[in-house]
């Protein structure tokens, strides 16, 4: 998996034979510079746009393939012991429903090439058949998380804080259907803001953020996005929330009150995603008596300190105290949907997506 966060590619290598999901090992691969700025910029019109994602595709599954190399390394294992890879591709537009009704969601990958350098079946392609059933074509991971992180009487949500945020409501009957839906910014602004201002991709443990001093009338501004009250399902990305979006915000806040601080920008970019998240969940679980976070932003600490402070009837914890560490929840999400594909079963949940049913997810590519 490699998602909006553009810092690179997560992958498990995951055993189904007990009829339980277990992860045999995880590996992580950084992109190369280029390739991520690449990536970056594909997010917006530019020139060359077909040429210039065809190749950044085939960097994206070079790298796919590297993953893949390094955990058959370490476990010993060789190509024909892996039935298949859940590739996901990179999200550069998402747009479901607009336009024409359909709309269109797209994830830069080069499968066929994945599989020839892999010598491994390669399921990828996963969104694209929920949107043509009228769906968001995301979030695709609540039906995962339902399997994994069964609540066992008790009611539990799941936030993956990547590049966008986004929640799966778990109820304590398994009966109840699973919920789910993008919540807002994750790290995407964070990260932008904080790469701009100190050269680094993201601001570790949020340390940075904390040392500053959250602006109200900026984060008022901020959290009046339409989309943070649009009621599910939805979901978003880059398209929305991204660094023209954060410009037109600060360029209304300095005629007002002049140029911030660029530490008070970043601590209240991460008030923005913490509210965000805490309102989404108040407003559609208030009774949630256990969060678990995974992504990136499960290490952000002072992120999670201030989503504890705004959810102080609920016990907010990382996805490790129940198994699965958070870099690892994601890539085994996809594992799992490309396990759904090869055995034929349906992945998607309409009452997430908005789609007319449950469809089957993904195209194979064989090896």
């Amino acid at each position: 998996m490699s998602g909006t966060s553009l810092d690179g590619v997560d992958g498990v290598l995951a055993d189904f034979s007990a009829g339980r999901m277990r992860v045999l090992a995880h590996q992580a691969v950084p992109f190369p510079n280029a390739l991520r700025a690449e990536f970056l910029a594909l997010n917006a019109t530019g020139s060359e746009e077909f040429h210039r994602g065809a190749l950044a595709a085939n960097g994206l599954a070079r790298v796919y393939a590297e993953v893949t190399k390094r955990l058959l390394h370490r476990t010993g294992l060789g190509p024909s012991s892996v039935r298949a890879i859940g590739a996901h591709g990179q999200t550069v537009r998402h747009r479901p429903g607009e336009f024409d009704g359909t709309g269109y969601t797209i994830q830069l990958n080069q499968p066929a090439l994945l599989a020839e350098l892999a010598e491994v079946d390669v399921v990828a392609d996963f969104r694209t058949r929920d949107v043509a059933a009228g769906g968001q074509g995301a979030p695709l991971v609540p039906p995962f998380h339902q399997a994994f992180f069964s609540p066992h009487g008790e009611r539990l949500a799941v936030l993956n804080i990547g590049g966008i945020s986004n929640l799966t409501l778990l109820h304590a009957s398994p009966k109840t259907p699973v919920l789910g839906f993008d919540c807002g910014p994750g790290n995407a602004l964070m990260d932008h803001w904080c790469c701009r201002h100190t050269g680094q991709h993201y601001d570790e443990g949020g340390t940075w953020a904390a040392t500053g001093t959250v602006l109200p009338e900026l984060l008022r501004r901020m959290a009046a996005e339409p989309f943070l009250e649009r009621l599910p399902p939805k979901s978003t990305g880059r398209d929305l929330f991204n660094a023209v979006w954060l410009e037109h915000h600060l360029a209304a806040f300095e005629d007002a009150h002049g140029v911030p601080a660029a530490v008070d920008v970043q601590a209240t970019l991460t008030e923005l995603t913490a509210q965000a998240c805490a309102h989404a969940l108040l407003k559609n679980m208030p009774e949630c008596g256990s969060l678990a976070v995974c992504g990136g932003g499960a290490y952000n600490v002072h992120l999670l300190r201030r989503m504890q402070a705004l959810l102080p009837a609920c016990k907010v914890q990382s996805t490790e105290l129940l198994g699965l560490p958070p870099l690892q929840v994601e890539a085994a999400a996809f594992a799992w949907l490309a396990r759904q594909a090869v055995l034929r079963q349906r992945a998607s949940v309409p009452e997430v997506t908005g789609a007319k049913g449950a469809r089957i997810l993904g195209a194979i590519y064989p090896a």
